[in-house]
């Protein structure tokens, strides 16, 4: 039997913290502002309200994606890039591009 997880577009004035996005949330020339499941947070939706954002994908409630199973997903991606690193992380070019790139995998701030 297969699961499917459900997600919902919503306005934004619906959108509440600790609300999951079910999809990366992209400005108007597609640039992600945030990434696919990042926890909406007070502080990210009045920075989306400021950008003029209208709507968002979220998990429903009873899908949300489990916060310890996000966890080790996201650590199993930071091990994938240092073993894909492990050779060019000692050049200075490689430890920059290593250290944006897991940046960027671990997310906004909380």
């Amino acid at each position: 039997m297969t699961v499917t997880a459900h997600s919902n577009e919503i306005g934004l004035e619906q959108a509440v913290e600790g609300m999951t996005l079910a999809a990366a949330l992209l400005d108007a020339h597609g640039g992600v502002l945030l990434p696919q499941d990042a926890t909406l947070t007070a502080a990210t939706l009045a920075s989306l309200r400021r950008r003029g954002i209208e709507r968002c994908v979220v998990w429903s409630a009873a899908d949300a994606p489990d916060p310890a199973a996000l966890a080790r997903a996201r650590a199993l991606q930071l091990e994938r890039l240092d073993r894909l690193f492990r050779h060019s992380a000692d050049s200075d070019g490689g430890a920059v591009l290593l250290a944006r790139l897991r940046a960027y995998r671990e997310g906004p701030s909380a």
